[in-house]
């Protein structure tokens, strides 16, 4: 993609503004910033790239809420183009996961996470998400963990093809509005329950997805703007240090 827009005689400037210009669902923007509120850590787990995810974040005034960012790194050359480079590095070795593209394996990231929880504290998880990509880590989760799935896209497909999968409760989405909705009563009833047996600590991963926005068609065309907005597809996972643990995912 980027490729194809450096042909266009795109900058990297203007990339960044076509980003700042993709609309992001309020009520997403309300989750997330209540969602911190309530102590839940959020992260980025996304198969974008650094300079797309913090450009977007950065424009919404969302950065200073993820703790940590999961996603292709990004560098600017010294011609001034933007070269991205594969999370996991399969030119030497490969995640083997077969469900997964070459570049990211996110049930990984989640496993990595799921491994740097305080060994003494229960975990659970919510992990929201639409594409193909997310139904590897999907597959990761307890029964004490929910999974969040965009009604009729692929994951929420993968899952209702494959329910006997997953063991995680499912809780599916259309909009934004349902996002804040869902989301913030799962992080307020695992709160709750947490408060009901002050012995046991609570850390559970989430994962939450924004809803694709369309860039300026002016600025960016053809396949490069396909594939552009796709791009903008924004997710978000969020960790509670001493209750709830919440994971996220930004572009797919």
């Amino acid at each position: 993609m980027m490729k194809e827009l450096q042909l266009q005689g795109k900058t990297v400037e203007e990339i960044a503004d076509c980003l700042k210009r993709a609309p992001l669902d309020p009520h997403v923007i309300t989750a997330i910033k209540s969602a911190y509120d309530l102590g839940c850590d959020l992260r980025v787990v996304s198969d974008a790239n650094l300079f797309f995810v913090v450009t977007v974040l950065k424009h919404h005034g969302l950065l200073e809420y993820f703790s940590e960012i999961n996603t292709n790194p990004s560098y600017m050359d010294e011609e001034g183009r933007l070269r991205i480079f594969p999370y996991h590095d399969f030119t030497t070795s490969s995640h083997g996961c077969s469900l997964c593209p070459p570049n990211m394996c996110k049930g990984k990231i989640i496993e990595r996470i799921q491994a740097q929880a305080p060994a003494d504290g229960k975990k659970r998880f919510i992990y929201l998400g639409d594409g193909k990509g997310d139904y590897c880590p999907s597959l990761k989760f307890s029964e004490e963990d929910y999974v969040m799935p965009r009604k009729n896209y692929p994951l929420w497909q993968l899952i209702c093809d494959n329910p006997q999968q997953l063991k995680a409760e499912v809780h599916e989405w259309s909009n934004g509005e349902e996002i804040e909705r869902t989301l913030l009563q799962l992080v307020n009833m695992s709160n709750i329950a947490d408060h009901n047996n002050a012995a046991q600590l609570f850390s559970g991963d989430c994962k939450l997805e924004t809803i694709p926005a369309s860039p300026n068609e002016a600025l960016i065309s053809g396949p490069a703007h396909d594939q552009l907005d796709k791009a903008i597809g924004l997710s978000f996972a969020l960790q509670h240090t001493s209750r709830l643990k919440c994971f996220s995912e930004t572009f797919s």
